[in-house]
């Protein structure tokens, strides 16, 4: 496939128009998910019948008189989106009741309920909207405020009447959406009767303003941020009925973050409750009849605690937990604050649980290898895990509630997602195919750092060599680039520079993802050295094999990755002679609490580090080409972080070229912008790099 600049700024990817957000109906006689019968991003909600096959829409845009675009929802509502990294419009978001067949809906600000055929709106002007596990009720926030309304009835009633410019009940804050992965603030009790919600009050948080420079009109937007090492948010975990009534609040003093609520089987209230510095975490239980509480767990770290999702609530009154205790993460089965044993363990990882039935705990995992990812069972009475799945690559799987079906999304370097649907042992549904495509899977690479350490890398060999070499770099944690997958054969900027005769190398340096927490935590106290360090041996091992030339290596990145292009450029001037950094962040003190003190520690406590691990610092030795691009009302890395660097490059007399977004955010969205942007990469390595 002969690619062209559209092509790179296009979404969905080839291959990538894939239904999404697939759950099974409660009664498990049904699979829905979202996907678009024209294969691009504007969704729709769709329905398998799993005894007769049929497909059919079920809520779709006529519904509704058209669905969510970036264009015409709120600014809350396109904040939410951007946190999400979702691109997909239309039809966005949908749950089902845990205990009913009752669908909620959300869409522009309107809760549609839909019970059989028919689908009723009965709320508007809402955000945050989740369904009472019965479906008897809807909770949403509007102003602030928490509501609930009775599906039944169409009674809408006010929980909560204390909001206030910077105070809210039922919202998560900014860094529980976009660094703890939580992007709820309320949880319904089992029965439907209660509602656990945080009030979170940001007043003390100095304002940060970000102009919009595009607009004609003179605007601003307002953020309450948290820069690390100052004043987070202060919060309060308050149960309200669902009915209305006096508020009651949880003693959760001492402890910065609100980390995860759920609500146990025997209906007691499941707080995880974080430290500032994120090296302990401690699980407790609360009464919500006397408030009265109980710490059943506490998970203590020399680096950090990484935050998941795995805490389930069994039938039999015991607790399924995860941890990294041991250096990689395993399951845990828990009696109160007993533990009754260790469910899994290795020198491999636990990804996440699909679910507990029965007798087993299913779940996903790097047992067979750090690159790829497969589902396995494990009995809660102990064993060894058995796989689910074989076929190489990549597989996300979603568990019906009887364990009896489950829908396999599987992905390799050398095959498209295809969506498949296994029911009982035998019948297997094709609810997506695989897309034939021709793209070259690039080289999976193993080796050695400096100093030992087993690292990976992919590559993408041009048609001559030794060729010029493009590093494709994140770096940071939480992400794993090289995988046995179809995103890195479907990564067009890396395809379209690979025809055009550039090598491109991707290496998972230490701090990367799924390969433990040692290897994760080798970049406490101090980013952008031991990473670059990595990085550089592997342009090393692609010069070894007579890949690259030495003396024309490039690199690019975004967000952290732009951070990496910036350091590798400062770090290593004799390896790295071009850039292109995007969204940076250049100094630390300048980012948020929650994901900048995890790895870094606060700026009072680690003046040290902060200072090695500023580009700022560093931003002298820089001598090669490096081309800065940034949105200019990014609200997550601020805009200041490259003006910061700006002026430091400047008197300095260091060179550098500059592209600005004035109307994006952190991840340009324009079609337009993104061509732009393409375009000028490729362009910046063929005038920079060639000779």
């Amino acid at each position: 496939m002969k690619l062209t600049i559209e092509d790179l700024a296009r979404f969905p990817r080839p291959g990538m128009a894939v239904p999404g957000r697939i759950a099974f109906a409660p009664d498990g006689r049904s699979v829905t998910f979202l996907a678009s019968a024209r294969g691009d991003l504007t969704r729709e909600l769709w329905s398998l019948d799993l005894e007769t096959g049929e497909r059919r829409v079920i809520f779709g845009l006529a519904d509704v008189g058209g669905g969510v675009t970036d264009e015409n929802v709120s600014r809350e509502e396109a904040l939410r989106r951007e946190r999400e990294r979702l691109r997909e419009t239309g039809i966005t978001h949908y749950e089902w009741a845990e205990e009913a067949p009752v669908l909620l809906v959300p869409v522009r600000g309107s809760l549609y309920v839909k019970s059989g055929e028919r689908a009723r709106l009965v709320a508007r002007n809402a955000i945050s909207a989740h369904l009472s596990p019965r479906g008897e009720h809807v909770g949403f926030v509007r102003d602030g405020e928490l509501f609930s309304v009775d599906v039944a009835t169409g009674e809408e009633r006010r929980l909560t009447h204390d909001a206030s410019p910077g105070v809210t009940n039922g919202l998560a804050e900014f860094v529980a959406q976009e660094e703890m992965r939580r992007s709820r603030g309320f949880w319904f009790s089992r029965d439907g009767r209660f509602l656990a919600f945080e009030q979170a009050d940001e007043r003390h948080i100095p304002v940060f303003r970000i102009p919009h420079l595009a607009k004609g009109p003179l605007e601003a937007e307002e953020h309450r941020y948290p820069f690390a090492g100052a004043e987070n948010v202060r919060f309060r975990v308050g149960i309200v009925p669902v009915s209305g009534g006096d508020v009651r609040f949880l003693d959760t003093t001492g402890h910065e973050y609100l980390a995860r609520v759920s609500w146990a089987r025997d209906g007691r209230l499941l707080v995880q409750l974080q430290s500032r510095d994120q090296r302990r975490l401690e699980l407790r239980s609360y009464d919500p009849r006397t408030l009265e509480w109980k710490t059943l767990i506490v998970e203590e770290s020399e680096s950090w605690i990484n935050l998941h999702e795995d805490l389930r609530s069994l039938e039999s009154g015991e607790l399924l937990w995860a941890s990294e205790r041991s250096g990689w993460k395993h399951l845990y089965l828990y009696r109160e604050d007993e533990l009754v044993r260790q469910l899994t363990r290795g020198e491999w990882a636990v990804d996440s649980v699909l679910g507990v039935t029965g007798e087993h705990v299913f779940f996903t995992g790097t047992k067979a290898s750090a690159l790829e990812k497969h589902a396995y069972r494990v009995p809660l009475a102990g064993g060894e895990p058995a796989p689910l799945t074989r076929e190489p690559g990549f597989h996300d799987l979603v568990l019906s509630k009887d364990g009896r079906a489950y829908v396999d999304i599987h992905d390799s370097r050398a095959r498209a997602p295809s969506v498949r649907v296994f029911v009982g042992e035998r019948r297997e549904i094709a609810l997506h195919e695989s897309a034939r495509l021709d793209f070259p899977a690039p080289e999976i690479l193993t080796f050695r750092s400096r100093d030992g350490a087993t690292l990976h890398g992919a590559l993408y060999r041009p048609a001559r060599l030794p060729a010029p070499l493009v590093v494709c770099v994140y770096g940071g944690p939480h992400v794993q680039y090289v995988q046995e997958s179809w995103s890195l054969s479907v990564d067009l900027r890396a395809q379209f520079l690979a025809s055009r005769g550039f090598a491109v190398l991707k290496v998972d340096n230490r701090g990367s993802a799924r390969r433990g927490l040692v290897f994760e935590s080798a970049i406490a106290r101090k980013t952008g050295d031991m990473e670059v360090r990595d990085q550089v041996d592997g342009v090393r091992h692609a010069v070894s094999l007579g890949v690259a030339d030495e003396k024309r290596v490039g690199v690019y990145g975004w967000s952290y990755g732009g951070y990496m292009t910036l350091m590798c450029l400062a770090r290593a001037p004799e390896v790295f002679r071009v850039g292109v950094s995007g969204a940076p962040v250049t100094e630390w003190e300048g980012y948020d609490t929650h994901y900048t003190e995890r790895y870094m520690g606060t700026p009072q406590a680690n003046q040290d580090g902060y200072r090695e691990s500023s580009v700022l610092t560093h931003a002298k030795a820089i001598r090669g080409k490096l081309l800065l691009v940034h949105g200019m009302i990014d609200e997550n890395v601020h805009f200041r972080h490259t003006a910061r660097l700006l002026d430091v490059l400047v008197k300095a007399g260091k060179e550098h070229d500059l592209l600005l977004f004035p109307d994006e955010r952190h991840m340009p969205r324009g079609e337009r912008d993104r061509v732009s942007l393409e375009a000028r990469i490729v362009d910046y390595f063929e005038k920079n790099l060639r000779e």
